[in-house]
């Protein structure tokens, strides 16, 4: 499946989006680096969990494919190597340790082809420690912004596949496959708060489904957005607070 392109705004990101790594820390503390390993963040962002990651290990490289996140992580973090790459085609002449991934493999529609890379780019022995959007991730607000897009009669943005989210079981068939032994996987259900709790939804829509809205009258974006996060109040407003109905699946699998 081809890979839908998705320019990333990193100021927007860092400023109502900051979950994305808040929630990712403790991944690191999960994947419990040693002083002397190699490590690649793979959708490494603006860099923030790659600094963690480089508080504790010998060398990290962080990678993404967006050349905004990349600058923006360069700037952060100028001690860091941080390279602009595809999850799905990447290639390193010295293997790693370990591969980290953090909130980015739902966005790499071409799986088998990340999975391969990534098995690929590790030492024998190696790990892979990744959390990413796993089934039914944010099901109630995509489903709203489907039915939005029909009603409207943008068939072709509405039946846009931007995403990959697999069940526990696929992805580690997936795995299984490339070569990996899986040694932990679960999917799990997690709420996650919104900056904004008057703008909650849209700020959440137009941070991650740009692709949806392309060829859409500026209108009709104004009042989808409205029309989605009233409609989703009852369901993912609680007490003053906006949450996004995610869904996450935790793999660690070796080499």
């Amino acid at each position: 499946m081809q890979q839908l392109a998705h320019t990333w705004d990193a100021e927007l990101y860092n400023d109502k989006h900051a979950f994305v790594y808040n929630y990712g820390a403790f991944l690191v503390d999960f994947l419990d680096v040693k002083p002397r390993e190699r490590i690649l963040d793979l959708g490494c962002g603006s860099g923030e969990l790659t600094h963690l990651i480089k508080e504790k290990a010998a060398e990290v490289i962080g990678v993404d494919k967006s050349p905004e996140m990349v600058e923006k992580a360069r700037l952060q973090f100028p001690l860091i190597d941080f390279q602009v790459a595809n999850a799905s085609d990447f290639q390193f002449s010295e293997p790693f340790d370990a591969i980290f991934s953090n909130a980015a493999l739902h966005w790499v529609t071409s799986y088998k082809q990340a999975i391969r890379a990534m098995y690929d780019n590790l030492k024998k022995g190696g790990r892979i420690v990744v959390e990413f959007g796993g089934k039914d991730n944010v099901k109630a607000i995509t489903g709203q912004l489907r039915k939005s897009l029909l009603e409207r009669g943008y068939r072709e943005q509405a039946g846009l596949k931007l995403w990959y989210f697999p069940s526990v079981g696929e992805y580690t068939s997936e795995l299984k496959k490339a070569g990996f032994t899986v040694t932990s996987a679960q999917w799990y259900d997690r709420p996650t708060e919104l900056a904004d709790e008057e703008t909650g939804i849209k700020d959440w829509l137009s941070m991650f489904c740009k692709p949806f809205f392309e060829g859409v009258d500026d209108s009709d974006v104004t009042d989808i957005m409205i029309e989605i996060q009233e409609n989703l109040k009852p369901m993912l407003f609680r007490n003053g607070k906006w949450y996004a109905d995610y869904k996450r699946i935790r793999i660690v699998a070796y080499r």
